[in-house]
Order: structure tokens, then sequence, then C-alpha cells
């Protein structure tokens, strides 16, 4: 079964960090990363870029593009991890791991309903 892990932090404290630092933690993240893939049990992850560089498009028709996602909310979403386990309880466990890694982080566990592969996307700008 397929469960998203939304990876949720506060944004201005994960830019706060110097490159050593956020080194040092995506060392640690894909650590973990490698050991779900030896397991089959990672599919798609992402790290999302700022929110002040998102828009979000809302509206009836074709929508009105307005800036950022205005949620009104301490942490934003920053990433996530399509993992794939037989129950909740792996995926739990996987984002306990995560939390090990960046204990300041919240992890939100959600069944995927609907789960389309896609083709990969070429390396392009920000990859």
């Amino acid at each position: 079964m397929y469960f998203a892990i939304l990876a949720y932090h506060e944004e201005d404290i994960v830019e706060s960090w110097s490159k050593e630092e956020d080194t040092a933690l995506m060392t640690e993240l894909l650590a973990i990363n490698d050991r779900m893939i030896a397991q089959k049990s990672l599919g798609p992850a992402a790290r999302l870029g700022a929110t002040q560089n998102a828009v979000t498009l809302r509206g009836r028709g074709a929508g009105l593009v307005v800036d950022g996602p205005f949620a009104e909310t301490k942490e934003q979403l920053l990433g996530f991890y399509i993992v794939d386990f037989p129950t909740i309880e792996g995926a739990i466990e996987a984002a306990r791991d995560l939390r090990r890694a960046n204990p300041t982080a919240v992890y939100e566990i959600r069944p995927v309903a609907l789960y389309l592969p896609g083709a990969s996307l070429p390396k392009g700008e920000g990859n």
C-alpha cells in the first residue's frame, strides 16, 4: 500500500541553516532514502522550493494565479516521500527515521488513494 509522508517545517528555520548544516542533514536523510530504496519501499521524493517562489491557482474557469500558498500556519510543506509498505505502521516507522535525522520537522502520513508514476523529468534549472 502506498503512503505519502509529508514533511513540514518552519521555513525561516530551514533557510537560516548554513550550507554545512543543510548538507549534514541532507546526508542523514539521504542515508534513510538509500535504506528505503534497498527495501524497495521508496517511490518519488522531493524537496520543495521556497514558498515565496510558489504560486497558487484558484477560482472558477481558467482560475486566477496568486502569489504563494498563503497558509495561515507556522509550518510549511517543504517536501514529500511516496513510500510502499504493507501497513501504515511501516510508513510511521519510516517517518520516525526521518524525524530522528530532523527532529524539528513534522511528518504527516496519509494513505495514497491513487498513484500514477510518471516519466522522469530532464534535469533543468534548479535541479
